[in-house]
């Protein structure tokens, strides 16, 4: 949802309120309103704390990362499916990379904390020596 958007209602709530209900109303507006946040900052809390218990930059599996990962998405919900923070490797724009234990890596791009673009970046394949003739 659009920040913009969330203001709004919460505005026209607290207004609605006061009109329909007085200041009874009002309070029970303002009320909604505050639990609201707090329920979307547990949220945060949760997922930054879930984040906090893994390595900076690391996915299990970066292909399937990649699979999942959509342009517009938000950071959360990116730190969400990872369950770790990315390790940032640019400032603009701002770029964050997960790497999975084989090797592969997932890079993202974000244009005002909403997924821009998604890449793939394949490891180096290390190539088994030839077997040495007897």
């Amino acid at each position: 949802m659009s920040p913009l958007l969330g203001w709004g209602l919460a505005a026209l709530a607290v207004v609605g309120g006061f009109l329909a209900y007085g200041w009874q109303g009002l309070v029970l507006a303002i009320s909604v309103v505050v639990f609201w946040l707090l329920l979307q900052f547990s949220r945060a809390l949760r997922v930054m704390r879930g984040a906090a218990a893994n390595p900076v930059g690391h996915t299990d599996n970066a292909v399937m990362l990649q699979a999942r990962l959509r342009p517009g998405m938000r950071m959360l919900q990116v730190v969400t499916l990872t369950r770790s923070l990315g390790r940032k490797v640019a400032d603009d724009p701002e770029t964050f990379v997960w790497q999975d234990p084989a090797g592969d890596a997932v890079q993202v791009v974000l244009a005002r904390d909403v997924v821009g673009e998604v890449r793939l970046l394949r490891g180096t394949v290390a190539t088994a020596a030839p077997p040495a003739d007897a």
